[in-house]
This record gives structure tokens, sequence and C-alpha cells, in this order.
């Protein structure tokens, strides 16, 4: 494979970069790599920018960055770009890659920078925002654009690209500027690749959760209540009820005490916890007779005001609080995508206290819980570590310690991790749990944060066996992350096919005449025994619509019940997960329910 860059203290830079830096002796970045494709889509997304320059010659360039999956370019234009105008670019942009211009790299000074573009509002405003007295200019043929790289030497490499998808998007994500337009894009170097990430996308379409949130009626959301505020239906909440049933007995199991803090405390509080000057802008406020409020963007001031309830004993530790805690950030409107990221959610919200020399099997038992979980839902999934963010609290021999203690952790018991850098919370660094679902797709989860400040700030102790106080270590842990979310990963994972015991309606019973109502309406009175759920579709419909509906609704088990069922106190069982059927016994299926029901735990 060809040499596309090289990399010195995790940074990477294009060849033309390395050279003029005079760069050399460091890690090669070869074209079949994963930081290659890094540079491949930076290209990608000024090889699309240069497109819509010739189709637009009045376009306005802001950023282009590289992002999790591909790249996208902000700009504005004198008229509206839809989705039916990206095969129209795409051709464009192949046409210039076939020209096989070289794309090079130029120094300039930020006064020649402002004077060259001094009638672009958009470049004046990334110019404001970049502080070096020296910038750097890729061009390639008519088009250049002010980037820190890297950049492949010439577009020839551009072949296998899909621009995905048109979007508004606040200009410099404030939402008090002006929506201008932004284009996702995806570029890789094999055409198989692209191939199957397209294949990926359609199929990710299909169980997208918005609609089939729709399809089974689980979820909706009104602008007369608001964005990001999803309401929840029926079978949305029995489903929801359902999982958080499941999960409240297997923190019991686990010896977690359940808790609940109040969703609005006084701003002072938050002061205190250094949320105020750290995360201020991602929260809402009110005033009561005089006296600011905050409402909790996280649940863990409430919690260490109930630890601070009682006088507690090293005897007592670790002690583990839980609470399904509500709570409300604010996010940009722009930003909304169905429950994955909304203004009000839950979290499976945890926060452990226990002494330093208990972190690391305290650690192990969150990691036992999580594996437990991802198992029952079938998810494969994997671990970063989260460094020390810029926005911080803590001196750095905190953040040294406390980071290295989670990788002994991991270390000692063989767990293999990466290593998010900057990724960590304000207050300590993290263990991310990314779960990858039935496409392949990776989704942020779960997360365990070990923190030394909040204790310290709010002068928490426990007694030690020596009777002196000690200040204990405080672990933040979430496993699903939140209920919505969560839910929104699950449906697209199992396509609405969801787990027998937390599915919506686990049973449909159709009476194939009027005659076996009523005898659907007694197995039905002995499943509700049992706490499952089922409808009968007892409609004026024929049989084999009465099937397709209860299959559109993708319930788990499929009962038809006709005269020789009803006489015979039997049932014709169609299992929608197995694909089978089957005679049964009234009795042995309510046997059998009951047994699936209770093998589904944490």
């Amino acid at each position: 494979m060809d040499c596309i860059g090289i990399k010195k203290d995790d940074q990477i830079y294009d060849l033309q970069t390395a050279k003029a830096l005079n760069i050399q002796g460091e890690e090669i970045v070869a074209s079949n790599s994963k930081d290659a494709l890094e540079i491949l889509r930076h290209s990608t997304a000024h090889l699309m920018a240069q497109a819509i320059k010739e189709l637009h010659p009045e376009a306005q360039f802001f950023v282009g960055p590289v992002v999790d999956e591909g790249f996208y370019y902000d700009f504005k234009v004198s008229q509206s770009i839809s989705d039916e105008d990206l095969k129209a670019i795409e051709k464009k942009m192949k046409s210039i890659a076939e020209r096989k211009l070289p794309i090079e790299r130029s120094e300039i000074s930020r006064e020649e920078f402002a004077t060259k573009f001094a009638n672009d509002p958009l470049k004046q405003m990334v110019l404001k925002n970049i502080k070096d007295d020296v910038l750097t200019v890729y061009k390639q043929g008519d088009f250049e654009d002010l980037c820190r790289g890297p950049h492949l030497e010439n577009t020839r490499t551009i072949r296998n690209f899909k621009l995905l998808r048109v979007a508004g998007a606040y200009l410099g994500g404030d939402e008090k500027n002006e929506m201008i337009t932004r284009i996702y894009g995806i570029s890789f170097f094999e055409k198989e690749d692209l191939a199957n990430y397209l294949t990926m996308i359609e199929e990710a379409k299909k169980r997208d959760h918005r609609k089939l949130g729709t399809e089974l009626k689980l979820f909706t959301f009104s602008d007369d209540v608001g964005a990001g505020l999803p309401l929840w239906l029926p079978n949305g909440a029995r489903l929801r009820g359902k999982l958080e049933q499941l999960l409240y007995k297997a923190h019991r199991k686990r010896g977690y005490e359940p808790v609940r803090g109040p969703e609005i405390l006084k701003a002072d509080a938050w002061v205190k916890s250094g949320h105020y000057a750290n995360y201020k802008e991602n929260m809402y406020f009110t005033e009561i007779e005089g006296q600011e409020y905050g409402i909790k963007p996280m649940n863990c001031v409430g919690h260490i005001q109930i630890f601070k309830d009682d006088l507690v004993s090293y005897k007592d530790l670790p002690l583990k609080y839980f609470e399904y805690g509500v709570v409300h950030r604010h996010e940009m409107s722009g930003t909304m995508h169905g429950l994955f990221r909304v203004r009000e959610f839950t979290q499976d919200d945890a926060h452990i206290f226990c002494m330093p020399s208990q972190v690391k099997s305290v650690i192990m038992e969150v990691l036992e819980f999580v594996e437990s979980l991802m198992k029952l839902f079938d998810f494969e999934y994997e671990m970063m570590v989260s460094t020390r963010p810029e926005k911080a609290i803590g001196d750095d021999a905190f953040w040294e310690a406390t980071t290295q203690g989670i990788k002994d952790a991991l270390d000692e018991n063989n767990y293999s991790y990466g290593i998010d850098e900057g990724g960590g919370a304000f207050y300590g660094p993290k263990i991310d749990i990314k779960i990858l679902d039935a496409i392949g797709r990776k989704w942020q989860c779960g997360t365990i944060q070990v923190d030394m400040n909040l204790p310290e700030r709010f002068d928490i102790h426990y007694t030690t066996n020596s009777d002196t106080k000690e200040r204990p270590v405080m672990i933040h842990r979430a496993i699903l992350g939140s209920f919505e979310r969560f839910i929104g990963i699950l449906t697209e994972h199992c396509a609405g096919e969801f787990p027998f015991s937390i599915a919506p309606t686990e049973v449909a019973i159709i009476p194939i005449s009027d005659n076996n109502i009523a005898y659907a309406k007694e197995i039905a009175a002995d499943l509700r025994e049992l706490d499952i759920d089922s409808e009968i579709f007892d409609k004026n419909d024929s049989l084999n619509k009465k099937i397709r509906n209860a299959e559109k609704g993708r319930v788990p088990m499929i009962l038809v019940l006709g005269e020789a069922e009803m006489e015979n106190q039997m049932v014709a069982l169609r299992d929608r997960r197995k694909r089978e059927r089957s005679e049964m016994s009234r009795a042995d299926f309510l046997e059998m329910v009951k047994n699936k029901k209770q093998e589904d735990k944490i």
C-alpha cells in the first residue's frame, strides 16, 4: 500500500506538511490504515466544496471536518440545495477527480488571508476562531480553503464516494446565528467498502427507530409540547416499564439501594459541584422567590446530599445508590434526532461511594453488570478509557492517578480497551461502553466515571476503623445510558423484534370465529396473572389478515384458536422469533411463557 502520511505524537501530517516541517522517521500512515481514511475523507470534503463552487460560483464556505461517519461541509449559496441536487454535485466531483489535480499546501499570514477573503464573512468568522499568526491553505485547481490538513497529494485517489444528505446547520453551531446548508458524505479507498457501507445505510433506513416507533405506536413528538420532549404511547410505555422492572431487579440483586432526588436544585449546589462553571450552557435555569434554581442535567448532586444525610462507616462501603433520574439538558433544535438526542431523558443512573482500595473491585462488578445486560440483548461491545477534557476541574496529579487506576483495573482483568483523548467528564476520567448493533454500527451507551473531585467539593466523609474521617471515592455509573437512547438503539438493533420479556405485547390471540372469543378472553386473563401482555384480534377480518396484523406488530407469539383448540383446551402457537408452529395444551403453553419470562434476567 502507498504511504499517504506521517504520524508523530498522535498528530497526522500529509506528505507535503511533513516535508515542509521536516518531520522524519516517524510512523507511516499507509493507505490501508484507519488514519488514512481520515485523510481521504478530509480531501473528499474539499473535492465536494470545489464541485459546489463550480456549480454555484457565489458559494461561501465555513468548515468541512471529518466526523465519525464520513465528512460534511457547511456553506451558503444563493439558492436552496436539496437531496435532489446531490447527484449533480457527485457528477461534478467525479469530473474534477479525473483531472488528477495536485493538492497544494501553502502558508499565509493572517493579514494576507483577511485581505484576500475580505468579502467573505464566513471566512472572516473562521479566522476569528484561529489564534495562529501563520495559517495554512490547501489549494486544488481554482479552489482553496483555510485548513490544517492533512490531505492527499492529488485528487486521483478520490474515486469511491457518496453524498448522503443535505441538512441545515446553525452557523458555528450557535442557534442564535443564521441557518446555513450542510452536506454529509462518505468515502473509501475500495469500491467494495463503499458498496457495503451503502447496503448498511439502506438497512438502517428500514430499521430507523423513528419509523418503527410510529409503526409500532411506541412514542411520538408534538410541536405543541416542544422539541426533544418524547411522548410515550401505551405500547412504548409498556416496553419501557418492563425494561425498568427488569433493571430494577438486577440492581437490587447486586445490592443497590433505590433513591430519589429532586429535579430542580438551588443554583448554589451547581456552583459548588462545578456544573455552573463547566456545564451551564447545557442547563435550564429559573428563579423562585428571588433565588436562582437549576433543573438537573445529572443526578450526582442529589445523591451526594443523600449520602450526607447519615453517618457512614467503612463497614457500609461500597454504598450503592441508583435512580431512574429524569434530567434535562439544553440541545439545539437542529440537533434533535428521535430518541437519540432529546432535551428530557431518564438515566439508569447510579453512584457508588467506596474506599480507594475498593475502586478496582467496584469497576469489575459494574463490568459484570454490563456483560450480563449486553448478553441478554445480544449486543457486542467495546470499551474506551476517556481522558481529561479541555474544561476540567482537579489538578494533574488527580487526573493522572485516577486515569492510571482505571487502566490498571482493566489490564489486571485482561479487558481490551481504546483511549479517547480528551473525552472524559469535566470532573474525572471514565470508561465509555460502545455497543455494536446488528448491522455493524457503534453506539455510545453506558459509562463508568471515577470521581474524587465532588466528594472533596461537598466535603463528604466516612468513618474508618480507626475512628478517623476519610473521603470516599465516588463512581458515577450508567449502563443503558438513558432509557430513551437505549430503546432507540435496541429498536434498530432488533428491527422492532423485541425480546419476549419486554415486548409491548407478548402474545397475540386470534380467535377464528366469534364463537372462540370467550376462550380467547380466558387465556388473556391467565396471561395477565403471569404479568404478560396480550391482545385479542377479534375484529371482523379474515384469519389471514388478523395474522398479518399481528406479525406487522412484531408480536413474538401468536395463538390461533378454533373449535378444536377450544374443545380440547389446546392452542395453536406461531412463535415469531423461532419461526415455528406447534400445537400444545393450554396448561403447557402457560407454563412455557412463564418460564420464558423468568429466563430473561440480568
